[in-house]
């Protein structure tokens, strides 16, 4: 009878127009929520009745399903927060977890460090990342990222390196003598430096002149830290010479000693290049970079050198490349880690794990993890959070539709009720 499957249609309605009420209810809950993507619940009708078999046409509809749940993958709003852990995506991608029940995947970057100094999401999943190696390089390797709680080796210096004018006018030609160096060079300065164990030096430079645009150059410590050396006496570490062109540019440059022997068990004969900058015959540079002789007062115009002391990490940040780098108190800095994005062919199918969390499903793709800005796969904010993307307003809207639309699948149900009444009524 026609009448009952109108009675089936209502009901049809009635279960689509509610379940799609609940996914609404699911959106406004969620306006909060770090990183959620809002959905919209799509219907198809049910396979209708046809009156003239398979010649098609004069069919009657038999009500409506929900067809799918989709979720609306729209950038959400990136808020500035301030906090060191938060970081944001903009574009496609997903962080990478790894927890007790597998890998997952989540937009949510309100990360924190654990007592165990991995970084982690709020339900404790171990957030991943590229590892970079003792040098702070980034590998192509991933890994949970994790707080180094243990100091950072001291480092040898290896290379000072010293941009200097020397002055092209001086004419006194003086001889070198290591136990009144002062008096006996035209020109000093200092430079500190560290041996194996980490251990700060300073080392004197003097500079004589032994004839037109050459210089001879001596560089000294204290007696004290030097192995063999006499307190109160500075004792020669290194010595060599430079030789400028006739228009000052740098030409050569030579160590012609060399005995970095400190004292407290450091590495005897330490290997330490004294680098002038860029010479000509040398370094078959230009010559312009780095030590000059021109007509001026002889000075130390810059200094750097390669070495450091131990230290402890004083801060951490993360930058909007996604890299975790580490601020020392000896005043290095090293990248540690790099936030690693997941990217889906279709991310609509992922599915819903609860705690901000996806797993990966057979029509989601496989996914395909690199670098964040790389490969289509977002950008990262540091000391920022998106947003939900549910907007308020809409929802409103669509539940008042749906109710609507619930209630008038209601109306169907009653006047089919009457309808079914007065047929019961033809007996009387």
């Amino acid at each position: 009878m026609g009448v009952l499957s109108s009675l089936y249609t209502g009901v049809s309605g009635l279960t689509a127009q509610g379940e799609a009420l609940g996914v609404i209810g699911d959106n406004i809950a969620n306006a909060n929520t770090v990183g959620f993507k809002s959905s919209r619940a799509e219907f198809q009708d049910i396979v209708a009745k046809s009156l003239k078999g398979i010649l098609g046409g004069n069919q009657i509809g038999r009500g409506v399903k929900i067809g799918a749940v989709n979720p609306i993958l729209i950038q959400g709003n990136v808020d500035a927060t301030e906090k060191t852990t938060d970081i944001a995506i903009s574009g496609d991608g997903y962080y990478t977890l790894r927890g007790s029940d597998g890998e997952s995947f989540s937009r949510d970057g309100s990360f924190h460090f654990d007592k165990e100094g991995y970084l982690v999401t709020n339900d404790n999943q171990r957030v991943q990342g590229f590892m970079a190696d003792d040098k702070g390089q980034i590998l192509n390797k991933t890994g949970d990222i994790k707080f180094p709680r243990a100091l950072v080796a001291a480092k040898g210096t290896e290379k000072i390196r010293l941009d200097l004018n020397l002055d092209s006018r001086i004419q006194s030609i003086k001889t070198f003598d290591p136990k009144n160096p002062y008096d006996t060079s035209h020109y000093s300065t200092g430079v500190e430096m560290y041996d194996s164990q980490g251990n700060k030096h300073l080392m004197t430079m003097f500079f004589v002149k032994s004839a037109d645009r050459s210089w001879n150059w001596y560089g000294m410590c204290d007696g004290k830290e030097v192995t063999g050396g006499k307190e109160g006496e500075l004792s020669k570490l290194a010595s060599g010479k430079v030789t400028f062109t006739v228009d000052g540019k740098l030409d050569t440059e030579e160590t012609t000693e060399s005995a970095f022997n400190f004292k407290g068990g450091a590495l005897q004969g330490q290997k330490v290049k004294i680098d002038f900058g860029d010479s000509l015959t040398t370094d078959k540079g230009t010559g312009l970079d780095g030590t000059k002789q021109y007509g001026k007062d002889s000075d130390l115009i810059s200094w750097g050198q390669d070495g450091s002391s131990a230290g402890t990490i004083t801060n951490l940040s993360f930058n909007d490349e996604g890299v975790l780098t580490a601020l020392y108190s000896n005043g290095e800095t090293r990248d540690l880690a790099q936030i690693a994005l997941a990217k889906f062919e279709n991310p609509e199918a992922l599915f819903k794990v609860g705690n901000n969390r996806f797993k990966e499903a057979r029509d989601s793709g496989a996914p395909a993890v690199g670098a964040p800005g790389r490969a289509g796969r977002g950008k990262i904010f540091a000391k920022s959070l998106e947003r939900s993307t549910v907007d308020l307003a809409l929802e409103f809207v669509n539940l008042i539709q749906n109710q609507r639309g619930f209630q008038a699948n209601a109306k169907t149900i009653t006047t089919t009720d009457e309808l079914l009444a007065e047929v019961i009524n033809l007996k009387r």
